[in-house]
């Protein structure tokens, strides 16, 4: 994967600045001209505060491209004095880790450190990311590696272990438009756009800096008469992809916001969430799962028609497809969105569970047991059993537990929607056992 600002040509050989990449041209020569990641570049932040000590330990990049990871990696090797190797784990496999490993061990013989920068290091399966664990342990390498996926997931728990994770943060519109002003230095013109133009453009790069700077590359070597309006530019532009991988990071994270705006009763947000994995070719039918889900997890029974509408939009997705059928996903959305909240039944269901888990291999209390056969009887199974519909009001009010257990409370209902209703009959039913002395 291409960072911000690639390497840079040997010196020896220096390419034809009109050739030259604008990115490539423009590219950091010290820390204080990355943009956008202040947080952590800041005196204050992980890096800033490393750099100032003068203690710079291996170190996980983590965030989405284009935001400067491997220009971060060249300049903490710059402001450190060591050896800047690169390596990416597409093409790299075991043979080319060994040679940068027994490299790297005549360089420290020599006296100087290396700081070894892979990019995707994610892609590295097990062996291979153990490979780097005793050169880490022992100096030979100062390890920085690059990931757009979350390294919880992606890494080894034993370089986690050894590496700390910096995040870095897409970059805002504001640190976009920092970007095109060095590019407008750099190329020493302004580009020939309106304002509104400008921004539209920058609004394209989708927090991509290497994506803005290809887009204003293409915008400096038109050759307009007058600076063009937004529609016009979209014209000569294709707008760049939605970032969205649907077996990634931003998957979880997407579907996460749609889940939470749904419990959180918004549906303007809930259906922008929708939108946004549907634009980035999610599988309607996996919307439509997760949606039914959070008819059961987070309305519950506070309004049990819920599930039925979420099943029912399943189903007409199923008849239509794509894209009429979308149209049902997204009512099902606004309908959880806006129904009572209640999540007493999925919380007496994981109470259960624990429970069931604690309490081990209890038997049923005997009375509640069935005895088809005669030395069943005489073991005392299903003596004294009250049939409840012949009790008073249809209930007996005899215990269920096991023997000796003390009865828990699982299911707390709540004072929303038809739950309500539930509460009212579940007290009677605790006032009436206590009554009764069960």
């Amino acid at each position: 994967m291409a960072d911000l600002f690639d390497s840079a040509p040997s010196p020896a050989s220096p390419p034809n600045p009109a050739v030259r990449p604008l990115a490539d041209r423009i590219r950091p020569t010290k820390m204080s001209e990355v943009i956008g990641q202040s947080k952590v570049l800041g005196s204050d932040g992980p890096l800033g505060s490393m750099l100032a000590s003068g203690s710079l330990s291996s170190l996980i990049l983590w965030g989405p491209p284009g935001v400067g990871k491997t220009t971060i990696a060249r300049l903490l090797a710059d402001e450190t004095d060591l050896a800047f190797i690169q390596i990416s784990a597409i093409f790299s496999g075991v043979p080319e880790l060994r040679k940068v490993f027994e490299a790297a061990k005549l360089r420290r013989q020599q006296g100087r450190g290396t700081l070894l920068f892979v990019d995707e290091i994610h892609r590295f399966n097990k062996a291979q990311q153990d490979s780097f664990l005793p050169h880490m342990e022992d100096g030979t390498i100062l390890l920085v590696g690059a990931t757009t996926e979350n390294p919880s997931f992606e890494l080894n728990a034993a370089v986690m272990s050894r590496a700390q994770v910096i995040v870095l943060e897409r970059l805002n519109l504001k640190d976009l438009e920092l970007l095109a002003q060095r590019a407008e230095k750099e190329l020493g013109r302004k580009l020939s756009l309106t304002a509104e133009a400008r921004d539209a453009l920058l609004e394209m790069a989708d927090g991509d800096g290497r994506a803005a700077l290809n887009l204003i590359e293409q915008v400096a070597a038109w050759k307009v008469d007058k600076p063009l309006d937004a529609q016009a530019m979209s014209q000569r532009l294709m707008r760049r992809a939605m970032k969205y991988d649907k077996s990634g990071d931003e998957h979880y994270n997407l579907i996460s916001a749609l889940h939470k705006s749904v419990r959180g009763s918004d549906p303007d947000a809930a259906l922008y969430w929708l939108g946004r994995m549907l634009e980035g070719g999610e599988d309607p039918r996996y919307l439509a799962r997760r949606i039914t889900r959070m008819a059961v997890e987070d309305i519950g029974l506070a309004d049990p028609a819920a599930q039925r509408h979420c099943l029912d939009a399943w189903a007409l997705y199923e008849r239509l497809g794509s894209p009429e059928g979308e149209l049902a996903l997204a009512q099902a959305v606004i309908y959880l969105a806006l129904a009572p909240k209640s999540n007493a039944g999925y919380a007496a269901y994981k109470a259960a569970r624990a429970e069931a888990k604690r309490t081990g291999s209890l038997m049923p209390p005997a009375h509640i047991l069935n005895a088809p056969t005669q030395m069943m009887k005489d073991q005392g199974y299903g003596a004294g059993y009250a049939y409840d519909h012949d009790a008073e009001d249809g209930f007996s009010g005899q215990n269920y537990f096991p023997d000796g257990m003390k009865r828990p409370v699982l299911y707390t209902p709540v004072e929303r929607g038809f739950e309500r209703e539930l509460k009212k009959r579940n007290d009677w039913f605790v006032s009436q056992r206590l009554k009764r002395g069960s």
